[in-house]
């Protein structure tokens, strides 16, 4: 697979320094996750985060025309929460239209209940079994 601005992919910690972690990528390259872009909160210390050989999330950022390769978790659990939200949505809008197709079919069952009832009061026969 060639790696893509936009991509999220999974990566293991090479190493920390006090401005990043290097992340090994399963094409074999290397991008740095700065310390800004490793929480949706204030990381003062790298390693009270991220331990060597962790397996790591990243969203691509970008890719510099000398190679380097900039990386985001936190911008990688967005994106996941996002999706999952979505689905979520998704999943809650088909629960409703399976839900009013439902009433819709309820009633119209309970009015031919009625229809038919109502002929058997007056001792004909329903329309619909004629």
């Amino acid at each position: 697979m060639a790696l893509q601005v936009g991509n999220i992919v999974d990566g293991t910690v090479s190493g920390i320094t006090k401005f990043g972690a290097f992340i090994k990528l399963p094409d074999g390259s290397t991008g740095l996750v700065h310390i800004s872009e490793i929480a949706d909160f204030y990381v003062a210390d790298i390693k009270d985060q991220l331990k060597q050989n962790d397996r790591v999330r990243v969203k691509v950022l970008s890719i510099g025309d000398d190679g380097k390769i900039r990386l985001s978790i936190k911008k990688a659990k967005q994106a996941e929460d996002v999706s999952v939200n979505n689905q979520t949505k998704e999943q809650a809008l088909s629960f409703e239209d399976r839900l009013a197709q439902f009433l819709k079919d309820s009633e119209e069952r309970l009015n031919d209940l009625k229809q038919n009832q109502e002929a058997k009061q007056r001792g004909g026969y329903s329309r619909r079994y004629v």
